[in-house]
Parts: C-alpha cells; structure tokens; sequence
C-alpha cells in the first residue's frame, strides 16, 4: 500500500513538475511572439517617420520648382497627385504601393529638372533635393530591417508550436515593403495613378 501512495505521489509531483515546465515555456514563448509583433509595429513607425519628413520636404520642392518649371506642370501634377495619394492611404499594403510609386514620381521629377540650369543652380532646390535623396537612403536602409522583421513574423506564424499562440500575441501576416518595378523601371506614372483609390474620393 505504501509503495502505490509513493507511486501516485511521484506521479503527482511529475506531472505538476511538468505542467510548470510547459506552463514556463507557453509564457516564453507567448512574449518571445509579442516581441516579434512589436519589433514590426516599431520596425514601421521607424519608416513612417521618414515617410512623412520626406512628404513635408517634397511639398517645399515642389512648391520651389513651379517657378522654373512652367512648360512641366504634367509632371509636377503627377507628383502632387501621388504625394496626396500615398499620405491617404494608411498603413497597410496600399501605403507602400503608394509611397513606391511616390518614389518613381519623384525620380521623374528630378530627371526633368536636369532640363533646367537655372533650377539646378538654386541653392534652395539643391538643399532640398539633397534632404529628399537623404532621406530616401534612409528609407532603403530601414526599410531593410523592416522586412528582416516582417520574415521572422510571418515565419513565426507558420512554425509549430508558435502558431498555437500566435493570434493570442497579436501577430498577423505582414507585407514586405518591397523595392517596386517602379523604383528601378520606366513606369507610366499614369496609370500608376489611375490604379490606385483616391483618398479623398475624387
């Protein structure tokens, strides 16, 4: 009789001693899952950050170029319609397309200006041009963190067993924000334009 009380007694500490074990586990991994949900959410706002500097910039290039650039209103309408685009359009995956073709637009705006000699001698459009490719480099370099980010969230979310807590710590599939076509191809900006929603419902 006693040998079977020592066996349910040791069975007992076991599995008590076990549910302690899975139950410290379940808890590193559930702040293990939030860490990688929050490195995401910052990875983001680090872009984001940059993102609306370079919105504020533009508007003062463009606002600098008009006066020389009087024969390119196509142009400078294209990339005001994309700067009002991209600050429309939240955070998700139309933010990014929008910004990327905001990118393409801006690299068009700059190739124009080229044309124009007395524009490309003004100190003010220099400084400005330099703050804009400034933070442009920038973007790239977080944006690359970004994604690092966004891989370990989205492979975290497939992998057993951090599937099993994933949605309890908040993780969702993420999109890469992706250097586009539009960043290193000829792109009709146009139809980049007509693709995409107007914020402001027009």
């Amino acid at each position: 009789m006693e040998v079977a009380s020592g066996y349910i007694v040791g069975f007992a500490v076991f599995i008590f001693l076990a549910g302690v074990a899975v139950l410290g586990y379940s808890i590193t991994l559930f702040n293990s899952l939030v860490q990688v949900r929050v490195d995401v959410d910052t990875a983001w706002s680090n872009i984001d950050v940059l993102l609306k500097q370079r919105h504020d910039e533009l508007g003062k290039l463009l606002d600098s170029v008009k006066a020389y650039m009087g024969y390119e209103q196509n142009v400078l309408t294209t990339v005001t319609q994309l700067r009002t685009r991209a600050a429309g359009a939240g955070d998700g995956p139309a933010r990014m397309e929008a910004e990327d073709a905001l990118t393409a637009g801006i690299g068009r705006l700059f190739a124009v200006a080229e044309n124009y000699p007395q524009l490309r001698a003004s100190e003010n459009f220099r400084q400005l041009q330099d703050a804009i490719e400034t933070l442009e480099t920038e973007i790239a370099h977080r944006r690359e963190f970004y994604n690092a980010s966004v891989n370990i969230n989205n492979a975290r979310l497939a992998q057993f067993p951090d599937m099993l807590l994933a949605g309890a710590a908040g993780l969702t599939h993420r999109e890469l924000f992706s250097a586009a076509p539009q960043e290193t191809a000829d792109v009709d900006i146009g139809a980049v334009l007509a693709a995409q929603p107007d914020p402001a419902g027009a």
